[in-house]
């Protein structure tokens, strides 16, 4: 999947930029019980480290997938216990300060992409837990990763330092003893391990989230992570707890969504093997997180649609010569009425979703519609099958928005819009291009303030060193 992604991206992973440790002393991780370790492995998948430090096709969490960010690409690192190329020679203090403050064990600067933000919640006992699985039950891989190689100033791992005095909380969860304990695992968990803040919270222009509207929706690369606060129109305030449970572990929720994209990798690789009891946690307290509101969205987005059939007015009608003249019902009864039938309510057993009732045509934002259309829907070997074929390599970009527009028109939101311009951008991977060069800017600007203010610090200390 082409994707802009920002720079702490969100399918997170513990320690995305963690560097080849070659110049340290040789060490061994001490032994950890049984059940140390697999709490740790349950406790790695809740945060999704595959997501980032595996390629397709390449050895678990051996690193080297390249994660592009307005400020270049960022290459996921090897976090195996390789004492090589990977962590084998990190001590639990080097490791809990690369998870929770983003400093590796040379002293170096983690870039945000890894979402140290959020695992600075995560528990001393958890910590321990991550690092007796990945020191004793993580096969090492003796294989680099190749290197991140930003541009200047973005390559001076000097400018995060700056980065995190302005935006790094480095508290530790502390439970809520008004709330119930249900509600308490759950904050700990979406705060914190699952790092749920990561995709679904807007982000201001130096790419840090935006605490006003903390899960209100955020954008992965072409990909939109829609509002889950508790906001009965723009969120998840009309969804039930076993609606999010559904959802979390199977993928879809009847009559209101299925995930594609990030999120459909996120619930694979992640949420589905989370025990029900914390996927109840999780559901409990996003029902209860401040509700952020969106003026436009008049009601929910799995509110919107009915059945409708265009089909008959279409029949005998010859196709235009030109493809790209083809109608909305057209396209719709060669691409899509096969499996959502002509009138759009899916199948019987809900296997095929119907297209009404569905949040994926009910938003304003119609990215996740065209990336669906483009892409499809694809899950991992052994998760719920739902899955669709993208239409990329058959449909121009005016025919995916003529189709586009015609599903939200007649089955979602008709004041979503769909345009050439935007499956054009979405197809090459594109994300506004105001915003990368705004990040650009304010991000340079970070760096650059962090190295004068070193060297400012530097020239003090020789001042005062030559004066004694």
């Amino acid at each position: 999947m082409k994707s802009i992604l920002p720079l702490p991206i969100a399918s997170g992973a513990i320690a995305i930029a963690l560097a080849s440790v070659n110049a340290l002393p040789a060490f061994a991780a001490p032994p950890a019980d049984a059940d140390l370790i697999q709490r740790g492995q349950y406790l790695a998948a809740a945060g999704d480290c595959v997501a980032c430090h595996t390629t397709p096709g390449g050895k678990a969490l051996a690193g080297g997938l390249s994660l592009p960010t307005p400020v270049g690409a960022i290459v996921s690192t090897n976090i195996t216990p390789s004492k090589t190329y990977g962590i084998g020679t990190y001590t639990l203090p080097q490791f809990a300060d690369a998870l929770r403050k983003g400093v590796r064990a040379d002293g170096q600067r983690l870039y945000p992409a890894m979402p140290y933000t959020s695992y600075a919640q995560v528990s001393d006992d958890d910590v321990k837990a991550l690092y007796a699985y990945f020191m004793n039950a993580v096969a090492p891989v003796d294989a680099p990763s190749p290197q991140t190689e930003l541009s200047f100033p973005f390559n001076i791992r000097l400018s995060m330092a700056a980065w995190n005095l302005l935006f790094l909380d480095s508290k530790p969860f502390e439970p809520d003893p008004s709330k119930s304990a249900e509600w308490n695992r759950g904050a700990y968990l979406v705060r914190g391990l699952t790092h749920c803040s990561a995709c679904h919270t807007p982000r201001n222009v130096l790419m840090a989230e935006k605490a006003s509207r903390d899960l209100g929706g955020g954008e992965v690369g072409p990909w939109h992570a829609p509002n889950i606060t508790s906001d009965a129109n723009s969120g998840i305030g009309g969804w039930s707890e076993r609606d999010l449970i559904d959802y979390m572990r199977d993928g879809r929720a009847v009559n209101k969504a299925q995930a594609a994209g990030p999120m459909a990798e996120a619930i694979d690789n992640s949420l589905h093997l989370l025990q029900d009891s914390d996927l109840r946690s999780i559901a409990v307290y996003l029902k209860a997180v401040p509700a952020v509101r969106n003026d436009e969205d008049a009601r929910p987005a799995f509110g919107w649609g009915a059945a409708a059939d265009d089909l008959s007015g279409i029949r005998g009608v010859p196709l235009p010569a030109d493809p790209n003249q083809m109608s909305g019902p057209q396209l719709y009864d060669a691409y899509c009425a096969t499996c959502h039938q002509s009138d759009g309510q899916g199948s019987d057993d809900g296997g095929l979703p119907s297209l009404f009732h569905n949040t994926a045509l009910g938003r304003t934002n119609t990215n996740n519609l065209v990336m669906v259309l483009l892409d499809g829907i694809h899950r991992l070997p052994g998760a719920s099958d739902i899955l669709m074929p993208g239409f990329a390599h058959e449909l121009s970009d005016q025919q995916i928005a003529t189709l586009g527009a015609y599903l939200t028109q007649r089955y979602g939101n008709p004041s979503a819009a769909v345009t050439t311009a935007q499956v054009q951008d979405l197809r090459a991977g594109s994300a506004s291009s105001f915003l990368i060069v705004a990040t650009r800017v304010a991000m340079s600007a970070v760096a650059v303030l962090a190295i004068l203010v070193a060297a400012f610090w530097m020239f003090r200390r020789r001042r005062q060193g030559a004066a004694q």
